[in-house]
């Protein structure tokens, strides 16, 4: 209830005027940053060390709980991709960690998190600026949940990488360390930011940086080079033919590329336009100008096989093409296998028949500097979609072509993202002040990385045995 200031002798020395409400103590910087640094009494830091598979631990079955719901003839295509390497099947075991780590320390404190914050999940993308900026750019899995999970899947993602690029024990371990230290110390140099500048903070990135070694910064500028060809023009002359009456078409390439069956302009429109109900008003009317002139179906990555994905292709007033990508959006994996929220308690949804969908869009909204204004969301035949451009100018590093500096480089830039997204969420300052200014928690984390990077080799050779075995899944 307001109370009130209209003493017009200021005898009360409170400014005159002023609105003052009763409410709850709201906890201040100070405050958190104790409160986290009293949690490690109950959660000492070296508690994260300990990875302790349960008895009833059960990673094929996961994999086949998961493969229930995809497309039935993508699920081999999946399986093959996972057991490329050692990487790859990480990549695609993002539930079985989830499974692991929900029965490990954690200090209470929840943020929204990625859900797979691996290294291949960082890269470069245009900003709506047109400039180009390196952050997170795979939201499927964003839920609202214990910080602890994003960084123990960065790290140990770190250590699996490096392992399969044939670094040694020293190399792999200097390499986890570091991804420990850059999203320890970037989480503690943006929480001393006021909250305002944090979130506008982000990373650009340029050719000719005076701030990468050498050899980074041509790794950066050959990525920079290689993203100005990744766009809708070149994507269009990539999959489509011209008929001999001159009509452009998309080529089939089964299985990753294929035309959706029983699609119609009618249904197409109507889909496209619930879309655009969800965008903002500016992006709706420029959507308005372009027409749907074709709709495939795709696969895409590793853990996303099997999940429903298409390209529409749109056409402009110029014949200037636009594609935007069509994705399901399925329970994450840290709300079905570690009971993680899907959105934080502030985050209202706009109709629960749009869980899924909204979840990506919003929790990738919160976690990005800057995101694809095309981003939106759908409900088709009981399914939960979320919408965003393909190809503008996204690309992601080759890990396997990285030489040791440009590797720990990235890395460092990595954990440094993965801290600033963490640190739009009111809890950031207690996560900073739990984790400190020593190497403590850096070790426990790299620990922890080491012990489930062996576990999961484990699991990658129980599944190349099963399938050797004619053991479907």
């Amino acid at each position: 209830m307001a109370q009130d200031r209209s003493d017009p002798s200021g005898t009360n020395n409170e400014p005159v005027g002023t609105l003052r409400f009763d409410h709850e103590h709201i906890r201040t910087h100070d405050e958190a940053m104790a409160a986290g640094r009293a949690a490690r009494r109950d959660v000492p830091r070296k508690a994260h060390a300990e990875f302790q598979p349960s008895r009833d631990r059960d990673p094929l079955g996961i994999l086949t709980r998961q493969n229930a719901t995809r497309v039935p003839d993508l699920v081999p295509l999946r399986m093959k991709r996972m057991l490329q390497n050692s990487f790859a099947f990480y990549r695609g075991t993002a539930g079985l960690q989830a499974s692991d780590m929900a029965a490990g320390a954690t200090t209470g404190a929840n943020v929204t998190i990625c859900g797979d914050a691996h290294l291949a999940n960082f890269g470069l993308f245009s900003s709506p600026q047109r400039t180009m900026v390196f952050d997170l750019n795979d939201f499927d899995e964003a839920a609202y949940g214990p910080w602890e999970w994003d960084v123990k899947r960065f790290v140990t993602s770190v250590v699996i990488a490096a392992q399969h690029k044939g670094f040694n024990a020293d190399r792999t371990e200097t390499a986890a360390l570091e991804a420990a230290a850059s999203y320890r110390i970037g989480l503690r140099q943006m929480v001393d930011l006021p909250v305002l500048e944090r979130y506008y903070l982000r990373g650009d990135v340029k050719r000719g940086s005076p701030n990468l070694h050498h050899t980074s910064q041509a790794v950066v500028d050959r990525a920079l080079k290689a993203a100005e060809k990744r766009t809708s023009e070149r994507v269009i002359q990539k999959i489509t033919r011209r008929a001999d009456d001159g009509t452009v078409f998309i080529a089939e390439d089964p299985p990753t590329l294929t035309h959706v069956p029983g699609a119609d302009e009618l249904q197409t429109a109507e889909i496209v336009d619930r879309y655009r109900s969800t965008l903002s008003p500016d992006i709706s009317l420029l959507l308005s100008q372009y027409t749907a002139t074709d709709i495939v179906r795709r696969v895409v990555g590793v853990g996303s096989v099997g999940t429903r994905c298409f390209l529409v292709v749109f056409t402009g007033p110029r014949a200037e093409p636009l594609v935007l990508q069509v994705k399901e959006a399925r329970p994450s994996v840290l709300t079905e296998f570690g009971g993680a929220a899907a959105l934080p308690p502030t985050v209202q949804m706009p109709s629960d028949d749009h869980l899924h969908g909204y979840r990506v869009v919003g929790n990738q909204r919160i976690l990005q500097a800057v995101s694809d204004p095309f981003l939106g969301y759908l409900d088709v035949d009981g399914r939960s979609y979320y919408v965003r451009q393909f190809r503008d100018r996204n690309v992601s590093l080759n890990l396997d072509s990285l030489g040791r500096r440009p590797f720990n480089d990235y890395v460092d830039a990595c954990g440094t993202s993965l801290a600033r997204g963490h640190a739009q969420s009111p809890n950031a300052p207690f996560i900073a002040g739990y984790m400190g200014s020593a190497t403590t928690f850096d070790d426990a984390i790299v620990q922890w990385a080491m012990a489930y990077a062996e576990q999961s080799l484990k699991d990658f050779h129980a599944l190349r045995t099963a399938m050797a075995n004619g053991q479907g899944l």
